[in-house]
């Protein structure tokens, strides 16, 4: 299995013995050895999961990277996190989803709160499987702990990711912004109950919820 390593914090290094990897189309910056890359289509599930994507808005669009050496990988400067998966399943924004070795497989499914986020849609992409994930986010992400006994809010504009036995909803009316005298606001937040962990990132990415 390839080795996921971070240098630096905004630069993911893969370290390949005939291994393959999937990455984001274009976030390759350099690398070593005998690699190969690839173009898939529908976030390398075939025409079903291309044919999925176009339908639900969720873009994400890989390349399949294959060999022997080093590949070093980056996008537009962003905060690189790494997640280890061991048999479960991780939700992510598409455009949060920078790598994900071969043990992992990528899907689509229907969560109803996306369309909070500009280009998501009613759907999100799902990571499942063992293995290792490399997530962006704007600024270095925090993951924050949800239990029974405390459920967690989050402005969708600063989510990217989360995992675990969790449950989401809609919090509509008061809004973050709206506490701090600022117009122009998230109408709602994304409420998370159950046990597992949210990943946030330290800014928000445009919303269309804001003007609802």
């Amino acid at each position: 299995m390839a080795t996921f390593r971070l240098q630096g914090s905004k630069v993911l290094a893969v370290d390949m013995s005939g291994d393959t990897v999937r990455a984001k189309n274009g976030s390759m910056v350099a690398y070593d050895g005998q690699v190969s890359f690839k173009k898939m289509s529908g976030g390398g599930e075939g025409l079903r999961g291309m044919v999925t994507r176009r339908l639900t808005g969720e873009q994400l669009t890989v390349m399949e990277v294959k060999g022997q050496g080093t590949c070093w990988f980056a996008d537009r400067a962003s905060e690189i996190n790494l997640v280890r998966l061991h048999g479960d399943k991780l939700y992510v924004e598409a455009s949060n989803l920078l790598a994900t070795d071969a043990g992992l497989r990528t899907g689509t499914t229907f969560t109803g709160l996306r369309g909070a986020t500009q280009g998501g849609g009613l759907f999100t992409t799902t990571v499942e499987g063992t293995g290792q994930a490399a997530l962006t986010s704007d600024g270095p992400a925090v993951v924050l702990r949800v239990t029974p006994q405390y459920p967690l809010s989050v402005d969708p504009g600063a989510y990217v990711a989360h995992q675990g036995d969790l449950r989401q909803t809609f919090q509509a009316g008061v809004t973050f912004r709206t506490l701090i005298g600022e117009g122009g606001g998230e109408a709602f937040q994304i409420r998370f109950e159950g046990d597992g962990l949210v990943y946030v990132q330290p800014s928000e990415r445009n919303t269309v919820g804001g003007d609802v």
